[in-house]
């Protein structure tokens, strides 16, 4: 039976431009500040539920973004069959929760079980704002839209930080989970109070396993599309795995202590800058060659960071100017890949989001926590693993492309066409 939606609700227009866009990228945040908020309380965490392991504290990031991954596979189908509104609503109650549950754990195994629950109660946070995008815009118009959305949301982890920081310096670690408790229920309201259903009724889809699988399959296999997701997973796997080890690698072994906030915000700055920039010429010069031509500077980067991290005496001052250069060519990467990506499926983009979400974090995330294991106290892990996630990124690239970059999706008619711009 379809959900009876009243004709009073406002239409979609009701919601501004610029309301939608901060909207769009706050409830994004929502699960960027789970992760990184927890940063500067890792050690707390660890001393206070008794982990002496010190990689071991890096579940608390790293089990998160697996769940995450996992949990991104539900929203999408659900929000393609009873709408985006409804389905993002219970998502934050979920969340708000299970950040209530985390704030209460009493050892370290039952927190690591109620961060896997509240990562996959926060997919819908993550998944549903980029259908919402979709419901709205299409090609070059939709990356822009997403590079804007980005350009608010990298503030969060520029500050997410800094807030975590904050809480302890005033209370202990727990109290970290009644902040995002609290911020998630201020969304809610929000997007309650606000947010029109975007779906159009007549791409409702009906919940049949067998649909959900061949709609999610068909946004996994396509060729135009699988490359950028994996490929986009791989660069996001590098940047998760400076996350998990970004505490121990800059705080305590280039010893920027209780600076640590400040340096991590920094980095994300360089990433809201990028998307900020990407939004303005993404129209301009198209998506795939801004994002093929970052990743190329994405390897050359890293390449210049193995130079440095195998070089005798590295310090901070070598070590944190090429990676804020490189987290900031990613910048130009992420939402690119997945406007490329997320574009063929306009009937389906719900679903085609929850899978192409599914991937990219499940992936990045296992990426990300192998990188953090096998920290050995240097920065050498971490930057032989940026140049291996950038190679294999632009192979895949290449697979999707048919082995030829920096062509542009000109769509007369409302049809997809491939042009070379050389």
């Amino acid at each position: 039976m379809q959900p009876d939606y009243p004709a009073r609700r406002r239409p979609i227009k009701a919601l501004g431009g610029r309301e939608f866009i901060a909207m769009m990228a706050l409830l994004m945040a929502l699960q960027a500040l789970a992760i990184d908020a927890m940063l500067p309380g890792l050690g707390q965490i660890a001393a206070d539920l008794g982990v002496s392991d010190p990689n071991r504290r890096q579940l608390v990031v790293g089990i998160f973004l697996v769940s995450a991954g996992v949990g991104a596979l539900v929203p999408g189908a659900l929000a393609d069959r009873h709408g985006r509104r409804p389905v993002l609503l219970v998502t934050i109650v979920l969340y708000v929760a299970l950040a209530l549950g985390c704030a209460m754990a009493p050892d370290f195994d039952t927190l690591l079980v109620l961060r896997a629950l509240h990562a996959v109660s926060s997919a819908g946070v993550a998944v549903l704002p980029a259908a919402i995008v979709r419901d709205r815009f299409a090609g070059d118009q939709m990356a822009r839209t997403l590079s804007t959305v980005s350009t608010v949301f990298m503030v969060v982890p520029m500050l997410a930080p800094s807030v975590g920081q904050f809480v302890l310096l005033f209370a202990g670690w727990r109290w970290i989970f009644g902040v995002l408790a609290v911020l998630a229920t201020i969304m809610g309201v929000w997007v309650f109070m606000r947010l029109p259903e975007t779906l159009d009724p007549a791409n409702r889809q009906p919940i049949m396993p067998m649909t959900i699988a061949r709609n999610m399959a068909h946004s996994a296999i396509e060729r135009s599309s699988a490359g950028y997701v994996l490929g986009a997973a791989l660069v996001f796997g590098a940047m998760f795995g400076y996350i998990n080890c970004s505490q121990q690698l800059v705080a305590e072994h280039f010893g920027a202590g209780h600076y640590f906030p400040l340096i991590f915000g920094a980095t994300a700055l360089s990433l809201s800058f990028s998307n900020f920039f990407n939004a303005r010429i993404v129209e301009r010069f198209g998506a795939r060659r801004v994002s093929q031509t970052a990743l190329l500077a994405c390897i050359c980067l890293s390449l210049l960071q193995v130079h440095f991290a195998f070089s005798p005496h590295q310090t901070l001052l070598r070590f944190m100017p090429v990676m804020a250069a490189n987290i900031c060519a990613m910048g130009f990467i992420g939402a690119n890949f997945s406007s490329i990506a997320l574009q063929p499926f306009a009937r389906t983009a719900g679903a085609a989001s929850s899978m192409q979400m599914f991937m990219r974090t499940l992936i990045g995330s296992l990426i990300g926590i192998a990188i953090g294991q096998v920290y050995d106290g240097t920065a050498r892990p971490l930057s032989l693993a940026f140049v291996t996630c950038g190679l294999l990124s632009l192979c895949l690239v290449l697979y999707s492309e048919r082995g030829r970059l920096f062509r542009r999706l000109i769509p007369p008619g409302g049809e997809r066409v491939l042009v070379d711009v050389h």
